[in-house]
């Protein structure tokens, strides 16, 4: 699975997440779906190695005060559509909002991230964001790279929900989201951000509680699709009802980002 994860200097959590086999027993092209954290640390040889990626498509799940704030680097002579959103431009982001209001805990940082991934799913930005990626899909002409800042929370959802469209096996659905767990080296990272939290707070938070708050869990996942199959009746009609990702549109993805399965053998 490590095979997946790309090393760069200064863009986290980035990977491939193509390849896996479906229940058509046919599988999804490699080197057409990509995921990361924010590019705005991202350093030039960063910037050389991304231009050699054919990605032809950003989508940057950010919220516009998050965009400013780390605006992402590009590479010369980057032509790549880039697909954002301006909707809940002003005000904190749900997760500074928390961390200024509560104390981070284990139970409390699970107890948000739960409440987060029940809200996603239906929230203004996320239908628009989600709904232009699927479009994106299907005509695309390069790889599709999906980011927001950490690279784990709106970035695995709208993976998962990709996975589920192109017939993965949940097992394999799941185990893609909680590689973020292993692309990020949470014990190393946890402690420059107890810090800034501290700075920002007053309270310094213990370790635990930090990586529990940076890291996925099976239980954030299920919680959207459980709202999901409550309010829309099940993922597919989630896709088709609120995303508009239709029979038609749904075969132009496949198309595109299913491997050719090989000849058989004479």
């Amino acid at each position: 699975m490590t095979a997946r994860i790309f090393e760069f200097q200064g863009i986290d959590n980035f990977r491939d997440y193509g390849g896996y086999r479906t229940k058509g027993a046919a599988a999804i092209a490699r080197g057409r779906l990509l995921r990361s954290a924010h590019h705005a640390r991202a350093s030039d040889s960063d910037l050389e190695k991304l231009a050699g990626l054919d990605i032809s498509t950003i989508v940057d799940l950010r919220r516009a005060n998050e965009r400013r704030e780390q605006p992402s680097r590009r590479w010369a002579g980057c032509v790549a559509e880039v697909i954002a959103s301006d909707h809940g431009a002003e005000g904190d982001a749900p997760h500074i909002a928390f961390l200024k209001s509560e104390v981070l805990t284990p139970t409390s940082g699970r107890a948000f991230m739960t409440g987060t991934y029940r809200r996603m799913p239906f929230g203004p930005a996320h239908v628009e964001l989600f709904a232009r990626y699927f479009r994106a899909l299907a005509e695309a002409p390069g790889a599709v790279v999906i980011h927001c800042a950490a690279g784990k929370d709106r970035t695995g959802l709208l993976a998962a929900l990709t996975h589920h469209l192109l017939g993965a096996h949940r097992d394999d659905l799941m185990e893609d989201y909680l590689l973020t767990n292993t692309a990020v080296n949470l014990d190393e990272r946890a402690p420059g951000i107890a810090r800034q939290i501290a700075a920002m707070t007053g309270r310094t938070p213990d370790h635990d509680a930090v990586v529990a708050f940076l890291g996925v869990e099976p239980d954030y996942l299920h919680a959207a699709f459980e709202e999901i199959a409550a309010r829309s009746g099940s993922v597919d009609d989630y896709l088709e009802g609120v995303l508009g990702v239709d029979q038609a549109l749904r075969a132009r993805i496949e198309a595109r980002l299913m491997a050719p399965e090989p000849a058989p053998k004479a």
